[in-house]
């Protein structure tokens, strides 16, 4: 099984709280920063955990109002 690979544009403010956010679902992602500057972050996310931490994502977005884009 392979992990799924996700990357995100986020604030610049924002990137350690969402680092901790996913990561703490324990086994279920891990988030590494690939461009501080422009705040762009890769998630991998372990199998049959994809439905789970897209649904996180997108409740940081519309519940608390974090600017994520999602690029890839």
């Amino acid at each position: 099984m392979n992990t799924t690979r996700i990357l995100l544009e986020i604030n610049r403010k924002d990137i350690n709280y969402i680092r901790i956010t996913l990561e703490s679902y324990d086994g279920m992602a891990l988030v590494r920063t690939l461009d501080p500057k422009v705040a762009i972050i890769e998630v991998y996310i372990a199998p049959k955990c994809e439905k789970i931490i897209k649904d996180l994502i997108d409740n940081l977005i519309d519940k608390e109002g974090l600017k994520i884009r999602y690029i890839s």
